[in-house]
């Protein structure tokens, strides 16, 4: 799949949030000041840029059309437990949340003027930055890689990727260490052996549609 176009909106609830309870600026725990430590929030032109990078390293088997979209929010606990419970009914936080638009088994559709004049809508991520913190504090990396490496996990969700067992998983989070290692950002081999297989196997992806 040559010459992606990938367009990725995103709403940054966390950062430029007024109204957060959870902002790191009126916050002052561990976390909070984790995060105030990265210099500035992943630009938006960052993120488009690595989405596109790993969108075209995947090549999925989808609908080839013009140009393609999805939507990142970065929020906090409080939201993305509410999506939680109300998607998935876990009344919890969680790290990532994906709600794809594509069936895991889409077939590869001729081209025509209704796929090839119009975006192909991807789905939507949500990933907590509280969460994303905390993890990243516990396996001893920047926030920047952490947030790198749930947002590869929820693409390939998007994608159709899933990880029924603890094979499929494993493979899922090599894929990710690889399009980490494609932007310039290092895994080390210690995040991977401490990944808890449990928590993912907790985490599927929701086939609902644009939901956020």
């Amino acid at each position: 799949m040559s010459q992606v176009s990938l367009e990725v909106n995103v709403q940054d609830c966390f950062w430029l949030s007024e109204e957060s309870e959870t902002a790191p600026k009126q916050q002052k725990s561990p976390v909070d000041v984790f995060v105030e430590d990265l210099s500035s929030p992943i630009s938006p032109q960052t993120w488009e840029q690595w989405f596109t990078q790993w969108f075209s390293m995947l090549n999925p088997n989808i609908p080839q059309v013009r140009s393609y979209e999805l939507s990142l929010r970065l929020t906090d606990n409080t939201e993305i437990q509410q999506l939680n419970a109300q998607y998935r009914s876990l009344d919890v936080p969680t790290d990532v949340l994906a709600f794809a638009t594509l069936e895991e088994s889409c077939p590869q559709l001729p081209a025509s003027e209704m796929f090839t004049s119009q975006s192909l809508y991807l789905g939507d991520l949500v990933i907590s930055v509280e969460t994303a913190a905390r993890q990243a504090q516990q396996q001893g990396h920047p926030l920047k890689i952490e947030l790198g490496w749930l947002a590869a996990h929820g693409l390939l969700h998007l994608l159709g990727w899933d990880h029924p067992d603890d094979r499929t998983l494993i493979q899922m989070l090599d894929q990710q260490a690889i399009m980490l290692q494609s932007v310039g950002l290092k895994v080390n081999k210690t995040m991977l052996e401490n990944v808890n297989l449990v928590e993912y196997s907790r985490t599927p992806v929701v086939n609902q549609g644009r939901s956020v």
